[in-house]
């Protein structure tokens, strides 16, 4: 379970966030690829799993306004273009994150 809890989390850059997880490992991701892989109803359709968001439609300075914490399993970022509806959960986060 360590291995995908956060131990913190920080802009570490204009264009990137990092991860620190209680195991030790350092996730980072570049914030346009994250905004890119949320998924959400809006993002990706809930029956098929087709993307829906177009990525030319997501601003190459897209970045994150706020980040929360959704109860213990994820974070839910409001991001730059206006986008708030993605919950990213902690386990697809160590996914996608690449190592720090």
């Amino acid at each position: 379970m360590d291995s995908i809890t956060p131990a913190s989390i920080e802009q570490t850059g204009p264009r990137e966030l990092s991860i620190t997880w209680l195991d030790g490992q350092r996730s980072v991701y570049e914030v346009r690829g994250l905004r890119l892989a949320c998924g959400c109803a809006q993002c990706v359709d809930e029956w098929s799993g087709q993307d829906r968001l177009v990525p030319e439609s997501v601003p190459a300075d897209v970045h994150p306004i706020s980040i929360q914490s959704v109860g213990r399993y994820a974070l839910q970022i409001h991001w730059s273009d206006g986008h708030s509806t993605g919950i990213y959960p902690f386990e697809r986060l160590r996914e996608l994150g690449q190592p720090g």
